[in-house]
């Protein structure tokens, strides 16, 4: 009789093992997700204004010729209706977070004035987009007569088998145009 409670005491005790066991590797596979070894992608969030786009505004430009110019605003509010937001934010591995605010004011339908950040221009953005390496040197490929005498020669075409080319058929399309005008 108390064989088999031995037995049990020992079969519970492995099954202890076997959870902790289980629980560490989850625990590293978990740890293991968390580290810079695993890709993050790319968030953007917002509409990107440039330096050029600010410049096409012009005060007392019509709300419409605004979005025209800058795109819809992330955010225009009922209790300020004279006021559109635009926010842009990027967050790309290997390259620090940017991020820009800017708000565009109206009196009336008219605009009246910008405030934000400084904003850059595409190409100065698109410069800090691109976080490539700079290319290595590639090694010249070049082969001496030494290299080349290596490989077998082509085998040259017997002077009487060589077969006129074909000529080649003219080629033909379907019309674009409805035939039943």
């Amino acid at each position: 009789m108390f064989e088999s409670c031995r037995n049990v005491s020992e079969f519970l005790h492995q099954q202890r093992r076997l959870v902790m066991l289980a629980c560490v590797v989850a625990g590293l596979g978990l740890t293991a997700c968390s580290s810079s070894l695993i890709y993050k992608p790319e968030v953007v969030q917002g509409n990107f204004v440039s330096r050029e786009q600010v410049q096409a505004l012009r005060a007392g430009m019509p709300r419409q010729a605004v979005r025209d110019v800058l795109g819809t605003p992330l955010v225009t509010s009922l209790f300020h209706a004279d006021r559109w937001d635009y926010a842009f934010t990027i967050r790309r591995q290997g390259a620090e977070p940017q991020q820009r605010r800017f708000s565009v004011f109206f009196k009336g339908d008219a605009l009246e004035r910008i405030e934000g950040d400084q904003l850059p221009t595409e190409a100065e953005f698109a410069a800090k987009l691109d976080n490539r390496r700079p290319p290595t040197k590639l090694p010249e490929f070049k082969a001496s007569e030494a290299d080349l005498a290596k490989f077998p020669a082509k085998p040259a075409p017997a002077a009487g088998t060589a077969q006129p080319a074909a000529p080649a058929a003219p080629v033909s399309y379907p019309s674009l145009e409805n035939a039943a005008r």
